[in-house]
């Protein structure tokens, strides 16, 4: 739990400190290259992690994956310019990739399937805490310490869970005759890569026609189209195919894509427009995601309790594709004028329906799937999100910032093309500095890039409801007294890792 509070604090910290952060280091059209790097690298390393864990056993290699995220935060608190931080960011995503999913695995090794609802509570309290707490300790941090100490954070979390693991926690020895597929691995990873480098690019950098843009296009499309292929061939696939002959599972991994394309992209463009246009400080900028956060825990907590007793779940991902799309739409509405408070209901609805699909993917891909399958099914759910998060905070970014240098440009002229360099930085403080036709300019090119980004967002998720509409209600494992009062089977547990 200690190490699943690292990984799941980490950006809920970072995206409070975003403008500030940029503010000191420069380059807003970098700014979403900065959780881009983290969220690639987690993707990509999460399958290799799941693999070493399995040939090398779970305890030496989780310790592996804490130590290299602690690195990369200590390199990431000394970065000296954003290139820096966002190689750094790098490093510490590549930890990252190993946190969860030896959390998964720890608990599928100690934890009997059927007994795993009881550590649902445990769970929930870690997401709260670091959900809600996460943004109001990197406001607090960012405004009284320096952005530098928002990766400074994760040394003691990290020296405690290091202590504790290596102390009190013991696993069955087992090793595994599998083999990492490294070629699968390797083309998974050009193949993101060159997508997001697009998605990221695209308009930007380069012209949608460039050959850059076009060579990035053939390699990524050949290199998932070689992926693909070869995990029909390779004897220990790093995601096996058959998984997605269940039409519940194929649905859930793409509500799971969108569900991180909206939530990371919500997260990092939120505080923004708080501290650009409503004027908050970092740290009120935290406290005001408090309507998104909150609802979203709850209505989570309540979603996965109520399936768990009824075994049904079909209601939750209708809903909440509805209550998604929905919150998003307004989102798009708010502009220089908007008020804290019906920017805090907006908020409120879009977290309602994150709440909705948050648990219930998770829940529906696992029981999808054969009990042999259960660790695959659970790491490629988490890979899936990932992604989807790397895509949203890069494509959303990238029309932001197109829409930014737009109005700037239009509003304020030749001083507002100069301001757009260093636009994402400016905090409360700093725009009081300005001339108020500078000033208002900035918070209508802000306002204007929020409106674009929740539009697109709001667009992508009206898949999650169509995807929700053709769900299959099959029965949960598990579910009902009869099945929880059973038996474990004597395999249930190996089974399930």
């Amino acid at each position: 739990m200690i190490a699943m509070m690292l990984a799941m604090l980490d950006n809920m910290i970072i995206g409070t400190a975003m403008p500030t952060i940029v503010g000191e280091l420069g380059g807003l059209e970098h700014l979403s290259w900065v959780v881009t790097s983290y969220t690639l690298a987690t993707a990509a390393s999460t399958p290799i992690w799941g693999k070493l864990g399995d040939l090398y056993g779970r305890k030496g290699v989780f310790l592996s994956s804490i130590v290299l995220f602690l690195i990369g935060s200590v390199l990431s608190g000394m970065a000296q310019d954003m290139g820096q931080l966002i190689a750094f960011r790098a490093v510490q995503g590549l930890g990252a990739g190993g946190l969860m999913v030896g959390v998964m695995a720890i608990i599928g090794d100690l934890i009997p399937p059927r007994e795993r609802g009881k550590y649902q509570g445990m769970m929930a309290a870690v997401m709260a805490l670091a959900m809600i707490g996460g943004p109001l300790v990197g406001g607090t941090i960012t405004d009284h310490w320096g952005w530098r100490w928002t990766f400074y954070i994760n040394l003691p979390l990290g020296a405690v869970a290091l202590i504790a693991i290596s102390v009190v926690l013991h696993l069955p020895k087992k090793r595994s005759d599998a083999r990492i597929d490294y070629l699968g691995a390797a083309l998974l990873t050009v193949g993101i890569t060159a997508i997001v480098l697009v998605t990221t690019w695209g308009g930007t950098e380069y012209a949608w026609t460039s050959a850059v843009i076009t060579e990035l296009i053939g390699i990524g499309v050949a290199a998932l189209v070689g992926f693909v292929f070869w995990q029909t061939r390779a004897a220990e696939p790093i995601l096996p195919l058959h998984i997605f002959r269940s039409r519940n599972f194929t649905l859930m991994s793409a509500i799971g894509f969108i569900v991180g394309f909206v939530m990371f992209g919500a997260t990092l463009f939120l505080p923004l427009y708080q501290q650009s246009v409503q004027g908050a400080s970092a740290t009120n900028s935290g406290l005001l995601l408090l309507p998104m956060l909150g609802a979203m825990l709850v209505t989570s907590m309540v979603a996965g309790r109520v399936t768990t007793r009824t075994g049904r779940y079909k209601v939750f991902p209708v809903a909440g594709g509805v209550l998604l799309v929905g919150g998003l739409y307004l989102l798009s509405l708010m502009d220089t004028e908007t008020s804290r408070l019906t920017s805090g209901v907006y908020m409120a609805v879009v977290g309602l329906g994150m709440g909705c699909l948050m648990q219930i993917t998770m829940l529906v891909a696992q029981n999808s799937v054969e009990m042999k399958d259960m660790g695959v099914a659970s790491s490629s759910s988490t890979l899936f999100r990932t992604l989807g998060s790397s895509f949203g905070v890069a494509i959303m970014g990238a029309l932001f910032n197109h829409r930014v240098q737009e109005v700037m440009a239009e509003r304020a002229g030749a001083l507002g093309s100069r301001m757009t360099e260093q636009s994402a930085q400016l905090d409360a403080a700093s725009l009081a500095k300005l001339p108020e036709a500078a000033r208002e300019a900035y918070q209508h090119a802000v306002s204007s890039g929020t409106h674009g980004a929740f539009l697109l967002g709001a667009a992508v998720a009206v898949p999650v409801l169509i995807a929700a509409l053709f769900v299959k209600e099959v029965p949960l494992k598990g579910a009902g007294p009869k099945a929880q009062d059973a038996p474990a089977a004597p395999t249930q547990v190996s089974e399930a890792v």
